[in-house]
């Protein structure tokens, strides 16, 4: 018998049925970020990133055109397994360097290259406009600010911005989810929290004033705890985006470094799905603070996928990445965190949730525990290997990724 049946044996016993598992993970759609890639530079513009973001490390081979940034997107896809879909900001808009436009003029046209690259891998796309690492970004504001030209300007490449993520969706037949997040706020306290705020709203509701199929866009909105330089106010804070989404009827986006170091995403999660139809997710590893570390098989990553497999969301929660580490190869970066999302969201299908469930709504708390802490050690990895297996996808991309280096990244300049 191999280690993979005696697995699945071990699984059966525990009530678990390993191949719909295997079935289930393989059909979880998993947004990936282009921004890993290049450090979060993108093509059009060369400011240095702002907005409460910043990407530590030197590492060389970092992509510097589309095509390397394609390239590099194929190698990673090689290297993962499950369905997949490409998640772009719109500062990667691709455009002739007699034809450049500024954001406020962004058209379809500047994303064609990115539609027939998805197309070509079956994948869909999902899009989010680009607040930061711009000359009208004034004070730290975008949507917020008190200078009208500034928030004139943004609130024009939120509506551009849905019209391309309609673009997308009509294009691929898949929908594309379009994330709003600004870096608005304040270093040190502010006299006025309310005004910026109500400039935000407004500016929100003049971006949804452009007519789009909501079954092919789902707008979402990202809340943010702070960002560096932005300490002490930022004008999206978790209560303003809640309460925002749930007037207008669009997603929630929730990204686990956004929050205090104290609050998890996992525990927040079955509340929004009592009142969402769906939610968003942007998939980190914070470390003391939004500090966007590669994800890895870790307890919240877990806990987070056992939320969204407990109470039968997979197809009601959107699922990406957002991560950027320039200290570390990026290929292996991007690899290592994606594949720690399908670790997490196999490992989730392979616990009998009914069970415990049924524990814990009994008072079997002495039996929930032991249970719980046995089914830590069961043979998951056997059945991840399995899984790769099937995907064709190697297990060790150590050698792969140093290849990829060698032959490729190493060359650029």
């Amino acid at each position: 018998m191999s280690r993979f049946e005696d697995a699945k044996n071990t699984y059966k016993s525990l009530g678990v049925d390993v191949e719909a598992a295997l079935a289930a993970v393989s059909k979880v759609p998993v947004s990936i970020h282009c921004w890993q890639g290049d450090d979060v530079t993108g093509f059009d513009s060369r400011e240095a990133l702002s907005g409460g973001i910043q990407t530590t490390g030197n590492y060389p081979g970092k992509a510097t055109t589309p095509a390397e940034l394609m390239a590099d997107l194929d190698k990673v896809f090689s290297l993962v397994p499950g369905q997949k879909k490409l998640n772009l900001h719109a500062c990667y808009a691709i455009m002739e360097p007699n034809a450049i436009v500024d954001r406020d003029k962004l058209a379809p046209a500047h994303f064609a290259p990115w539609l027939q690259f998805a197309k070509e891998r079956g994948m869909g796309i999902d899009f989010n406009p680009t607040f930061f690492s711009h000359p009208m970004v004034k004070d730290n504001l975008t949507l917020s600010s008190p200078d009208e030209t500034v928030r004139k300007f943004w609130v024009e490449h939120g509506k551009r911005c849905v019209e391309i993520s309609q673009y997308f969706a009509e294009e691929t037949g898949i929908p594309c989810v379009m994330n709003i997040w600004i870096p608005d706020g304040y270093k040190d306290i502010p006299a006025d929290r309310y005004s910026p705020r109500a400039r935000f709203k407004q500016s929100l509701d003049e971006i949804l004033s452009v007519p789009y199929d909501k079954n092919k866009v789902f707008v979402c909105l990202e809340s943010k705890v702070f960002g560096i330089g932005l300490e002490s106010y930022t004008v999206g804070s978790a209560e303003f985006c809640l309460n925002y989404v749930t007037q207008k009827g669009i997603v929630p986006l929730m990204d686990n470094g956004h929050y205090h170091p104290t609050e998890v995403v996992s525990d927040k999660l079955s509340s929004m799905l009592l009142f969402h139809d769906h939610v968003a997710l942007h998939v980190t590893r914070g470390v003391r603070w939004d500090s966007d570390h590669v994800v890895l098989f870790d307890d919240e990553t877990k806990e987070i996928a056992k939320e969204i497999v407990c109470h039968n969301a997979l197809d009601r929660v959107f699922i990406a990445t957002d991560y950027f580490d320039a200290s570390i190869n990026r290929i292996s970066a991007w690899v290592t965190g994606l594949r720690s999302v399908q670790k997490a969201l196999l490992y989730a299908l392979l616990l009998p949730h009914e069970q415990l469930k049924a524990l814990q709504q009994e008072n079997r708390t002495t039996e929930l525990m032991i249970m719980q802490e046995e089914l830590k050690t069961a043979p998951f990895g056997d059945v991840w290997a399995e899984y790769l297996k099937r995907e064709g996808v190697e297990a060790d991309y150590v050698s792969s990724v140093k290849a990829y280096e060698k032959e490729v990244l190493a060359k650029r300049r």
